[in-house]
């Protein structure tokens, strides 16, 4: 049997305990450095681990499957609940990114006030403006909710919630995609790799650990892709359209998701489902404070508020702005070129699978993060989950083929190697190789 699955998980483990050190010894963080530091005795054991698996004979999928569940415990939900708890109780510095504060506060602004935003002469007023800022959409606030009413506790810190909505969207998608009696879809070994993806690669534990904002924004995503896989259009726009709802980076998702359903003939459903949860979080709002809306989400987020964004990562759209004349015009020219070259390409040619759909969000996605002016390295976990859900994504397409192609043919035991005894199926000689 093949051990190259083994040596992936072994040099995923190894160059994440390697990240995690770096991080506990370099950031300027203080919740990056309680992360790396108790993360890297996470990943390093699990490196063992792997690495005594690949002395052993016979089934080891089991063994890989038991190593990633307790590395992401390990990496992920410890670490997030050990700030959690030193945060409530106040011990120590800083236990939590800023974004955390924000939506607890803008969960009891909502409920104070009915909108979730400060308007910028408030802002001003502030002794740190930039914590004043609410840059998401009014659902995120929906988050604070547990802090607002409860007060401040571990268990209600916005973090834990963003775990939970993001594992539950997760598992919906595994139930989805996997392989069951009388449908063929993704083999175990892809699903393996996707549960990898969202929570024991490095930067996705690192993000919820510390903030957690973007995963359950992303973990919807995958759940609205799965939906689209088993052509449930109508659940496809409610979970596109709750992401939507949280987050603007849910958008060109969801524009892309439109031309698949588009082949697929649920355009109406889908669109009816995705006006669902956006309508119903930002037409209250509008309605009440639509300056605020336009204070923080549009004019903050491109750039115009009264203080920077925070998000300064040195990608091409930040060099340009600060290295070049006439730098902001020229960023915001490439990435609107980089809109209409994705928009052409769309039209000429629209995916036909989730899976496509999802390789379409992770190239668009990062190519938006790469230009625009104001962007973090941690968003690169957007294309990192959207591809490792590509591989069951594209394993279900190729299942679902092979199922039709085979129907009532009985391909016998000779044909399956020991590899597929392990995974299941997995069919999708595209995948194959990661499984």
């Amino acid at each position: 049997m093949s051990h190259r699955p083994l040596y992936i998980d072994l040099a995923l483990y190894a160059a994440a305990a390697i990240f995690a050190g770096a991080t506990a010894l370099w950031t300027t963080l203080v919740p990056h450095e309680v992360w790396g530091a108790v993360a890297i005795g996470g990943y390093l054991p699990a490196a063992v681990c792997i690495a005594v698996l690949l002395t052993q004979t016979g089934a080891v999928w089991r063994g890989r499957a038991v190593v990633a569940g307790g590395t992401a415990v390990a990496v992920t939900a410890f670490p997030l609940v050990f700030m959690a708890v030193e945060r409530a109780i106040g011990v120590g510095e800083r236990r939590a990114q800023s974004e955390v504060e924000v939506v607890e506060e803008s969960g009891a602004r909502l409920l104070d006030t009915g909108s979730p935003y400060l308007h910028a002469d408030v802002i001003t007023t502030l002794p740190n403006p930039v914590h004043g800022y609410n840059p998401y959409q009014p659902g995120m606030a929906v988050f604070g909710f547990p802090a607002a009413l409860f007060g401040q506790h571990w268990w209600t810190d916005a973090r834990i919630y963003f775990l939970l909505a993001a594992a539950a969207c997760a598992y919906g998608a595994f139930r989805l995609l996997r392989t069951r009696p009388g449908v063929l879809g993704a083999g175990k070994g892809p699903l393996l790799r996707a549960f990898q993806a969202m929570f024991v690669f490095p930067v996705c534990a690192l993000t919820f650990a510390t903030g957690g904002d973007d995963m359950p924004v992303v973990a919807l995503l995958v759940l609205a892709l799965a939906f689209a896989h088993r052509e449930r259009s109508l659940a496809a726009g409610l979970a596109v359209g709750a992401a939507a709802a949280l987050k603007l980076f849910a958008w060109p998702v969801a524009v892309v998701m439109a031309f698949l359903m588009w082949r697929q003939g649920g355009l109406r459903r889908f669109a009816a489902g995705f006006a669902v949860p956006v309508a119903a979080t930002m037409a209250p709002v509008l309605a009440v404070d639509a300056r605020g809306f336009f204070d923080n989400v549009i004019a903050f987020g491109f750039g115009h508020g009264v203080v920077e964004s925070p998000a300064q990562s040195p990608f091409i759209g930040y060099l340009v702005v600060n290295h070049l004349p006439a730098g902001d015009l020229i960023a915001k020219g490439l990435l609107g070129l980089a809109a209409v070259v994705i928009a052409w390409l769309l039209w000429t040619r629209p995916p036909s699978t989730a899976a496509a759909a999802a390789m379409w969000c992770a190239a668009g996605l990062t190519t938006a993060f790469l230009l625009m002016p104001a962007s973090r390295f941690g968003y690169m976990l957007y294309p990192v989950v959207l591809l490792g859900w590509w591989l069951p994504l594209r394993d279900a397409v190729a299942g679902a083929a092979h199922g039709t192609l085979f129907a009532g043919v009985d391909v016998g035991d000779e044909a399956v190697d020991e590899l597929e005894h392990e995974t299941g199926p997995g069919p999708s000689m595209a995948v194959e190789w990661w499984r």
